[in-house]
């Protein structure tokens, strides 16, 4: 019971323990039916047990799901005693991340998927625990767009997500290397932008390749499928279409999308090396019409409250050299390139904003001015979220240095391709993601913190698994928990319960990075990797 991970505010142990049984029912009442349908399926799958529907629990050995409005948002109580168990949440929400935090009371066999002892007991120790989440948005960012992750390898990570009371799966959909989402009326993203011939093996300046091609995308339906299993788990999957930068994809499927007064863009393919890409959206109307056109129908798949559009790292060396660009320039009677970009996005904040929903994009959007509702990601440091929240924006944390998770874990010479600075899992536990700087209403437009995983050196799911875990737990924790100042946080405590939590991650067969170091299959010698050595810049 101590062992839970994220951490609840309170936990009350008494003597005693409820044993589930043949005779167990499993009861909910008005708005936890969807808990109730989990729990069963999850539960009945691990243990055998048939957990049969129940009236008003009764006697000794149930489970009741409840809805009391009196907890808050996604807040829940969770009661062990002599009457069974009662799982009480403020909403919908906050009973789930109570049936979730039950199942880890059983134990980590309680994460298979089939049982593996017949014989075993099933027991949850007599308790309370009070519990509710520091922050509303607790986001994990997949970039599907580098190396693409076939849809059963998104849903299993919804469910990695919902077993660590994560809530948003920020959806890198398109990059200069891939487009993974069918837009029917622009049938070419995918049938060309969704494929590249090979791809670099390592980081860019590696000189290996894996000559096969690569590629794969979502269709719409498997959208619609991803967003319902979510929403089932109590997640809101954002989508990020990226633009104007990050774009070869699109114009390698439509050249006239690019800047063809100073390219050739029907000589472009589908990327297939990393880094920065000077192929950028030419700033025309047609192109404005074209992701309009795409945006109508990602609005349809995805209803959540934010869009994010990318926004980041869009070189102006073909805008300055584009005569027909100079020319927009003009005729808009901007200052400079970075006027322009900032033109590009705020048409996309207003025809969002005009349809109902929040632009949110990485923190260069901030150059030029934004939209009252929209909403900023600050990657670079704390800095762009800092001035984004002084000037009335709400913030989603993110700094590379502290939970960018494609960053190395460890210093040593073994690590896989090793990217980045070393952020351990303690580097990752001492996060903290509101800047002591901002007044108590600044801070209150963080509205919470996000891990990013970018996928360059992660050819398939055991590499992203490697670099994800076991530090999304800790940035889990981060995210739920009250936690207090990082240099006074437990790290010891939490790196005990670590050691619980690789038991559960192991039923869930997760390919983490043991706390030793990667076994032999997890290397990759030879393989050159991007260190930065020394520590990262704190802001």
């Amino acid at each position: 019971m101590t062992e839970l991970i994220p951490a609840p505010r309170a936990v009350t142990a008494a003597p005693g323990e409820v044993r589930l049984t043949a005779r167990s029912r499993l009861h909910a009442g008005p708005g936890a039916e969807g808990a109730e349908r989990w729990l069963r399926t999850a539960l009945g799958q691990a243990t055998g047990l048939p957990l049969r529907e129940g009236r008003e629990p009764d006697g000794t050995d149930g489970i009741a799901l409840r809805v009391d409005g009196r907890l808050g948002p996604e807040a829940y109580r969770l009661v062990s005693d002599a009457r069974g168990v009662l799982v009480e949440g403020g909403d919908a929400a906050g009973v789930f991340w109570g049936a979730q935090t039950l199942r880890q009371l059983l134990g980590p066999d309680a994460h298979r998927r089939a049982p593996v002892r017949r014989d075993r007991t099933w027991a949850v120790p007599h308790l309370t625990i009070e519990d509710a989440p520091r922050f509303r948005w607790r986001g994990l960012m997949l970039d599907v767009a580098r190396h693409f992750m076939p849809k059963d390898g998104v849903l299993r990570y919804l469910d990695l997500m919902a077993a660590h009371k994560l809530n948003v799966f920020h959806f890198h959909l398109t990059d200069d290397q891939g487009w993974r989402v069918e837009i029917r009326r622009h049938p070419r993203l995918t049938e060309v932008g969704a494929w590249r011939a090979r791809t670099k093996f390592g980081h860019r300046a590696s000189p290996l390749w894996d000559e096969k091609p690569h590629g794969g995308h979502y269709t719409q339906d498997d959208i619609r499928e991803i967003v319902a299993y979510a929403a089932e788990r109590h997640i809101t999957v954002v989508p990020e279409i990226d633009v104007p930068g990050h774009s070869q994809a699109a114009i390698a499927a439509y050249p006239e999308l690019g800047n063809t007064d100073v390219v050739d863009t029907t000589a472009l393919s589908v990327w297939d090396t990393w880094g920065v890409n000077p192929n950028v959206l030419a700033p025309t109307d047609n192109t404005l019409r074209f992701y309009e056109e795409v945006f109508e129908e990602v609005l349809d798949l995805f209803p959540s409250e934010f869009v994010h559009i990318g926004g980041d790292e869009c070189p102006k060396e073909q805008w300055r050299s584009s005569p027909a660009v100079q020319a927009r320039i003009a005729e808009l009677g901007l200052a400079d390139e970075d006027a322009l970009q900032s033109w590009f996005v705020r048409h996309f904040d207003t025809w969002l904003s005009a349809r109902g929903r929040r632009l949110i994009g990485w923190d260069e959007i901030l150059e030029g001015g934004l939209a009252d509702g929209a909403a900023v990601s600050s990657w670079r440091g704390y800095a762009g979220g800092t001035a984004a929240a002084r000037a009335g924006h709400d913030v989603v944390m993110c700094p590379e240095q502290h939970v960018y998770l494609d960053h190395r874990q460890d210093g040593g010479p073994d690590e896989p391709v090793p990217i980045g600075w070393v952020r351990t899992l303690e580097d990752v536990y001492r996060f903290e993601p509101v800047p002591p700087e901002l007044t108590p209403a600044q801070a209150a437009h963080v509205i919470g913190t996000q891990a990013n995983v970018w996928t360059e050196a992660m050819e398939d799911a055991a590499r992203v698994d490697y670099q994800v875990f076991p530090r999304l737990a800790a940035f889990a924790e981060v995210a739920w928990s009250s936690l207090p100042a990082p240099a006074e946080r437990d790290f010891a405590d939490f790196e005990r319960r670590t050691v619980a939590h690789c038991a559960r991650l192991d039923a869930l067969g997760v390919a983490y990075r043991p706390p030793g170091g990667p076994r032999p299959w997890q290397r990759r010698p030879g393989v050159l990797g991007r260190p930065i050595e020394g520590p990262p810049p704190h802001r």
